[in-house]
């Protein structure tokens, strides 16, 4: 396969990693409409960050370091279940002000969307299994050198990002014609999503 087959192929894989609404999904969406796009971006680039990190420790063989997230599987699930539930019990309290939809994110409020999306998808110890997977099937007859590793993992960066700034503007898009009553019952049922989530993280750390 060549490199720009390769590229391709690992962005459709990253494309369809990221395409399903989870929690990161409703985190991105929920910033969006409070926040705005910027702080929606905030979080897929988080993600997409966390899933590289992964993607390069699958890659370049760090066998000490997956085996050691591995080894902690539960207690991450815990960690991450947790920090849902809060997120979740957080959204659902939520109370949007009037001019909410005219807010800007302070730049300390976008790193802190970055940090925390960053760190819940480092919580998925399990991502290096998927990608593991991912290059054994890429890899041409095994053969898996630093520059396949790093166009794979740039692949599939690439195609995560692509499906949040596509997440991103569509939300955008309705955002401005949402009320504060709408806006209300949205941070109910993401809330209630979110601490869903959290509750079956926790269910998988027991």
């Amino acid at each position: 396969m060549s490199t720009a087959g390769l590229f391709l192929t690992a962005s459709g894989v990253g494309l369809a990693v990221a395409a399903p609404v989870g929690p990161m999904g409703m985190l991105c969406i929920r910033r969006t409409l409070t926040e705005g796009p910027r702080a929606g971006l905030s979080i897929g680039f988080g993600i997409a960050c966390g899933d590289a990190i992964y993607g390069l420790v699958a890659a370049l063989g760090m066998v000490s370091v997956s085996r050691f997230m591995l080894a902690y599987d539960k207690p991450l699930h815990l960690v991450a279940g947790l920090f849902l539930l809060y997120l979740g019990i957080r959204t659902f309290m939520h109370k949007p002000a009037d001019d909410a939809a005219n807010a800007a994110p302070a730049p300390a409020g976008m790193g802190r969307a970055f940090a925390s999306s960053l760190l819940l998808t480092l919580t998925n110890p399990q991502t290096i299994i998927m990608f593991a997977a991912l290059f054994a099937t890429l890899a041409p007859r095994g053969a898996f050198s630093p520059g396949v590793a790093l166009t794979t993992v740039l692949g599939v960066f690439c195609g995560s990002i692509a499906w949040w700034c596509f997440l991103v503007t569509v939300v955008s898009g309705a955002r401005h014609a949402l009320g504060v009553r709408v806006r209300r019952l949205i941070d109910r049922a993401a809330g209630l999503a979110l601490a869903g989530f959290g509750v079956a993280e926790i269910r998988r750390s027991v």
